[in-house]
């Protein structure tokens, strides 16, 4: 299985819409936002995504209300930090600090995080570690996604 890693959209709907563009080419089956959303217009845009997607709340995701309000709508799946998943027989972690990692740390194959808008792939104890970096960013070609093979726990990223 081949999952999308977004972080950090920052209600920057034009490049939202290039993370869907590309996470649809890419044909991944899950997508997963480590947060930083902001306000739900961003969200409203995901509608168009080909894959379900999963997520967890940033510190700037201070609109909680309408937030909330889209993900029910739209049938995404959304909560505080931490979201510990099994896909694949996979155990995952997913953050938006990566400080939030304190203390939930199981020997996970994957961990997931954002909020440094830094891309960070590290294999540490059996863990890989990844944050696909800036998505928000003014500068084209610098914006990247993730895709993580759950089968290898193998990751790229995607520069837009």
């Amino acid at each position: 299985m081949r999952i999308g890693i977004v972080s950090d959209t920052h209600n920057n709907i034009k490049n939202v819409k290039k993370v869907i563009e590309l996470f649809n080419i890419s044909r991944v089956e899950k997508v997963i936002h480590t947060g930083d959303i902001t306000q739900p217009k961003v969200l409203t845009q995901f509608k168009d995504l080909q894959a379900p997607l999963y997520g967890v709340f940033g510190n700037n995701d201070q609109e909680r209300a309408g937030l909330e309000q889209e993900i029910e709508a739209r049938g995404f799946y959304f909560q505080d930090p931490p979201l510990l998943l099994n896909w694949k027989e996979r155990d995952i972690i997913v953050v938006h600090d990566p400080l939030e990692f304190e203390g939930h740390l199981n020997g996970q194959d994957l961990a997931i995080h954002g909020h440094t808008h830094r891309y960070r792939k590290e294999q540490i104890d059996g863990t890989l570690f990844f944050n696909p970096g800036e998505s928000a960013g003014m500068m084209e070609g610098r914006n990247a996604i993730g895709i993580v093979d759950l089968k290898t726990i193998s990751a790229e990223i995607q520069l837009f």
